[in-house]
């Protein structure tokens, strides 16, 4: 049976292939593109699935960062600040632009990203949810492909709901996490919590090491602000999904988080990244929070290329992901066509609902 990733692989190089791609651009290509990563791992060059590496798509090889970073330039696309990005989207300049964008502020960033950032001259935007560098975030995801890759069984209870899952093989792994994941990104951040806390404690997990292991230091945070090729963006607290939380939590996770950089690096950010971005995750209430609270910008997981109808929604603007699993530069050239998305959408040009 093919996995979801094969099946991406497969539309993606059909488009390739047929130069399907560049027939349907004109009418999908927007005026620039912002991608996003979150990780930069030694071990996961190339497109080989690890045996149980169910975060792998979060999780990219430095050679391919750089690949992409020299195809985007090649296809003719200015790779610019988030700044200079939201003064082209506002002012009408039809040069096509790429942004890039990292996520949470591991220590991978500062220590395997930031020097190809550096050797390409390229510009990005580093989005820190402030809990990961004062160690109070818990990485759930993360601890619980740890659990489940030192287990033969899980018991667990989500939603009321208690399952025994079998994790004796890699497949038996991959529909664990799968049979857990998703309920987990479905409830409550405090049942969610509760819920990965306990299963960690049973297997003897530790999640503040996870933390501890894998976030950025207060200095390493630093030393990247001082950097002119650095932009420094908000992404919460607490890496809360903001749609559920309650109205006042929402705005604190976004305050919070924009004071806590301001006391980091001297200046509050301007930009904003809602955790895990989709629509479930960051509404039109999450939206209009981020522009009352002065920022100007906020990026969403929602995929597409940026058009000018973006200029009204400059809060809600679309990424387009980097995908551990899909480490072809071909594909690149099909995503910032936008034609896959714009398929998706029936050519519509925006999600913002």
């Amino acid at each position: 049976m093919l996995e979801r990733a094969d099946l991406i692989r497969l539309g993606l190089g059909a488009l390739y292939h047929t130069r399907a791609h560049r027939a349907l651009e004109p009418a999908s290509r927007g005026i620039g593109v912002i991608f996003t990563l979150h990780r930069i791992s030694a071990e996961r060059e190339g497109n080989g699935v690890a045996e149980f590496a169910p975060n792998r798509i979060l999780e990219l090889g430095g050679d391919f960062l750089a690949a992409t970073i020299e195809r985007v330039r090649g296809h003719g696309l200015d790779i610019v600040p988030l700044d200079e990005a939201r003064g082209r989207i506002l002012g009408g300049d039809d040069r096509r632009f790429a942004v890039f964008t990292v996520d949470d502020g591991y220590r991978d960033t500062h220590e395997r990203a930031w020097p190809i950032f550096q050797r390409h001259n390229c510009p990005f935007t580093l989005y820190v949810a402030t809990g990961l560098i004062d160690r109070t975030v818990k990485l759930w995801w993360i601890a619980l492909e740890r659990i489940i890759a030192g287990a033969d069984t899980i018991e667990a209870s989500v939603s009321g709901r208690w399952l025994t899952l079998p994790c004796a093989d890699a497949d038996d792994k991959r529909a664990a996490f799968q049979a857990l994941y998703w309920p987990l990104r479905a409830v409550g951040e405090a049942e969610k919590l509760d819920a990965i806390t306990t299963l960690a404690e049973r297997h003897g997990v530790s999640i503040a090491a996870i933390a501890e292991e894998l976030g950025m230091t207060c200095e390493q945070l630093q030393e990247m602000a001082r950097d002119p090729l650095v932009t420094i963006g908000a992404h919460t607290v607490s890496h809360a999904a903001l749609a559920r939380l309650d109205e006042r939590t929402m705005r604190r996770e976004l305050a919070d988080s924009r004071a806590r950089l301001g006391e980091l690096i001297g200046r509050e950010p301007r930009h904003l990244a809602y955790p895990y971005g989709d629509a479930g995750s960051a509404g039109k209430r999450e939206f209009a929070a981020a522009a009352e609270l002065g920022f100007e910008t906020g990026v969403t997981t929602r995929k597409g290329v940026v058009t000018r109808a973006h200029a009204a929604h400059l809060t809600a603007l679309p990424r387009v992901s980097l995908n551990g699993n899909l480490q072809d530069v071909r594909f690149i050239d099909v995503l910032i066509s936008g034609v896959p998305f714009a398929l998706m959408r029936g050519f519509r040009q925006l999600n913002v609902n």
